[in-house]
């Protein structure tokens, strides 16, 4: 097989420049496409060659999906270009994982087909009537005579009229028990239009290339052979494998802020303000720099959670809520700072900036798609006081293959994920052992602190009661479940750096110290400024990789 690196170039190159007006997959095509509630044709088509959705397949089943954590690096070279894009064609993990999961030989043999013969799959699990409460799904499939009468609604389906099969959760017992629910796999060629009428397509502010349409069944008739795992586990199924896409989605729109930080620092070094760029300015430097260490902070704990999901899958429980809940809030609060750079240019839908003002609304849909981030926090807090326990019974250093650049990981094992962590988290019992390490001498404070503040966690946080750790916990409850996703993000940078090699960015103590100090905002936002010393270091990185044409993040890749 092709390694990742190959591959990535390789889809690059297909894309072409991006800032090239005359690409038709470039920025301009996917500003133009995107005010036609579209993606950029051209673009699709380099995807279909590259065979993308080959990405998604297990390498068991003639696919190229090994590693997470290495699809989520190639995905962001299309999150770079059109994160409409991205979601549409990155989409194809969501039906697949619940495939991949708890699907029959069968099963898996005919979705692997279908993506590999460059179909699309997609997934219909949530209800606006019940949002993130999938357990409520009242889209019913009752039996009859050896067939499933599917009947209800399942709106904002992305793809939906593109799809040639669908992933379905349909209530199967009237009850509201735990094994309600089932999942349905079925090819769309059964959607008989005589008992299904198609809804009108959702229109979106951001991701607006992106097709979101539903059905409404009356009596639609599938065989009983469609249901995908055992009858009554879909909800078990979903919790399970939406663990590895609340984490891979996240992940991948990383690269959205790598975008908005290169298209703001491009403006920035061409515009002359007081006599000098504006990218001099101090408020814009500081935001600039402020920007590339969220970058790296959620690209650190990218790489830890989507390692996690093949060395130390049972932590799956605990990390997608936390990615979900950190990282998409790390990003979008990063690209609106710097729209505030932008000025004017924020808002131009034309010119050479327009992507911008595409980005800040694509953006969006990370913190609130498949399940909003304050849901995060309460799939958190029923696990804090084990973890927190756990945590500070056995504190110990994670493994370095969560952190490093190159590492090998055990064989991807989607059915061995778990609902439930059990207390296990290696990232959060790796933190209290941070300061036996040899630490330099401007991360050092900044690492006590984030000790102290977790060691303040686990006694607030062991203390709590199962009555206050239910749906309707209080304010100051749901504010440990967000201090505990600090501290597991501040494990994550402490693990880059440690395991970064010697002469590299990563090894250096100036990006550690923002990112730690970057966190520390989190909390309390105007009692963390970064130094003028770390900011200038920044920015010479920033402004260095931004002229030899390599990405923002962790991995600095070439970008086309």
């Amino acid at each position: 097989m092709i390694d990742i690196g190959s591959r990535t170039d390789h889809l690059e190159k297909l894309l072409g420049d991006p800032w090239d007006a005359g690409n038709p997959a470039g920025f301009a095509a996917a500003v133009a496409a995107d005010e036609r509630e579209e993606t950029a044709a051209a673009a699709e088509a380099a995807l279909d060659n590259f065979g993308l959705h080959a990405e998604f397949v297990p390498r068991a089943l003639g696919g190229r999906l090994e590693r997470i954590d290495h699809m989520v690096e190639l995905m962001r070279s299309v999150y770079r270009r059109d994160p409409a894009l991205g979601l549409g064609r990155g989409g194809q993990l969501l039906p697949t994982v619940h495939v991949w999961t708890a699907g029959s030989p069968g099963q898996r043999r005919e979705a692997a087909d279908l993506l590999l013969d460059n179909r699309r799959i997609t997934c219909a699990v949530h209800e606006l009537a019940h949002g993130n409460d999938i357990s409520a799904s009242s889209f019913a499939a009752q039996r009859a005579d050896g067939v499933l009468r599917l009947s209800g609604r399942k709106e904002s389906i992305s793809n939906f009229d593109r799809a040639d099969a669908l992933v379905v959760l349909a209530r199967t017992d009237a009850s509201n028990g735990p094994r309600s629910h089932s999942l349905l796999f079925f090819g769309a060629d059964l959607l008989d239009p005589a008992r299904v009428r198609i809804l009108p397509r959702f229109r979106s502010v951001g991701m607006r290339g992106l097709r979101l349409g539903g059905m409404e069944a009356a009596g639609l008739e599938v065989p009983d052979r469609v249901l995908l795992g055992a009858e009554g586990t879909g909800v078990d199924t979903v919790v399970r494998a939406f663990q590895v896409t609340r984490i891979a989605f996240p992940a991948m729109s990383t690269a959205v802020l790598d975008t908005a930080l290169r298209v703001t620092l491009h403006h920035t070094r061409r515009r002359m303000l007081y006599g000098r760029q504006a990218a001099a300015i101090p408020m814009v430097r500081t935001t600039l720099a402020e920007a590339f260490a969220d970058l790296l902070v959620c690209e650190a704990l990218s790489r830890a959670a989507t390692r996690a999901l093949q060395l130390c899958p049972q932590a799956g429980s605990v990390h997608a809520p936390t990615m979900k809940y950190l990282v998409a809030g790390v990003l979008t609060d990063a690209v609106e700072r710097l729209s505030t750079v932008m000025g004017s240019e924020f808002y131009r839908r034309d010119g050479e900036h327009a992507v911008f003002q595409k980005l800040a609304r694509d953006i969006k849909p990370v913190a609130f798609a498949h399940i909003a981030r304050a849901a995060c926090l309460s799939a958190l807090l029923p696990q804090l006081p084990g973890l927190l326990g756990r945590s500070r019974r056995d504190p110990a250093p994670a493994p370095d293959a969560l952190f490093a650049a190159e590492a090998d990981l055990p064989e991807l094992d989607l059915p061995g994920l778990r609902s439930v962590a059990g207390g296990r988290d290696p990232l959060a019992a790796s933190l209290p052992t941070v300061l036996d390490e040899e630490l330099p001498s401007a991360v050092r404070p900044l690492a006590e602190e984030h000790v102290r503040a977790f060691t303040a966690l686990t006694e607030a946080g062991t203390a709590l009661r199962p009555r206050q750790l239910a749906i309707d916990a209080e304010v100051p409850v749901r504010r440990l479940a967000a201090r505990y996703t600090v501290a597991l993000a501040a494990a994550a940078c402490l693990g880059v750096h440690r395991t970064a090699p010697s002469g590299d960015f990563l090894a250096r103590p100036q990006w550690l110290a923002a990112a730690l100090t970057r966190l520390s905002a989190v909390e309390r936002p105007s009692g963390a400024q970064l130094p003028p010393e770390i900011e200038d270091a920044l920015m010479e990185e920033l402004v260095d990789r931004y002229d030899r044409r390599v990405s923002f993040g962790l991995s600095a890749r070439p970008y086309a």
